[in-house]
């Protein structure tokens, strides 16, 4: 993942114990120190608090834990990895955000999300075609889905929108069948389908 981010033009810090898988991991947009993620003033020393985001990459259990809430200490959503059920139901009541399983396409998932502005799910179909759920550009808010032309200027489909309830914003979206008269409300979320790229380009507004 940490390739996957550096290679996207992300600036990545890593911090592990093991001196000799710091130096191999040193590469262009990465950045490598040793320490000890269970110890907080190590993270902080390092410069995780100015991180945007954290992945806990740990298999022990005990350390894991330790690490994802230090890095929770340091007000930053967490994405950590776990090795079993247990591991991951663990990660979660401690806080992390997103809790992933190890394999390469989960990893690059997660960095793809890492690497777009607000998109908070994704999974794929095929190679280089997926679903994503994605906050609605500020270009095209408060525009009917016909207005807006997803379709035309994106090259994407929306599925469904996921809004707010006006009465309770704390309570679970609400999911909208995509009519073309549908007002999209800037506070609102797409669910689309499309390549690869087209869905790069709506998460990052462009």
């Amino acid at each position: 993942m940490a390739e996957y981010l550096a290679k996207n033009g992300a600036e990545v810090l890593i911090i592990d114990t093991d001196r000799e898988l710091v130096r191999d991991l040193c590469a262009p947009g990465i950045q490598s120190v040793e320490g000890d993620a269970t110890d907080l003033r190590s993270l902080q020393e390092a410069g995780f608090g100015e991180c945007d985001a954290i992945t806990v990459a740990i298999g022990d259990i005990g350390a894991s834990v330790m690490a994802t809430m230090n890095c929770i200490e340091l007000k930053k959503k967490v994405y950590a990895k776990a090795d079993s059920d247990m591991h991951g139901r663990i990660l979660k009541k401690v806080g992390a955000e997103l809790v992933v399983y190890p394999n390469r396409e989960q990893a690059e998932r997660l960095g793809r999300s890492l690497m777009t502005r607000g998109q908070i799910d994704v999974f794929t179909i095929e190679e280089g075609c997926r679903i994503a759920v994605t906050d609605v550009p500020e270009q095209i808010a408060n525009k009917s889905l016909a207005e807006a032309k997803v379709r035309n200027v994106y090259g994407l489909t929306v599925l469904c929108i996921r809004r707010l309830s006006d009465d309770d914003p704390t309570a679970p979206r609400t999911m909208i069948l995509a009519s073309p008269q549908e007002v999209l409300h800037q506070d609102d979320q797409l669910v689309v389908f499309g390549d690869d790229k087209a869905i790069d380009a709506i998460t990052k507004g462009t």
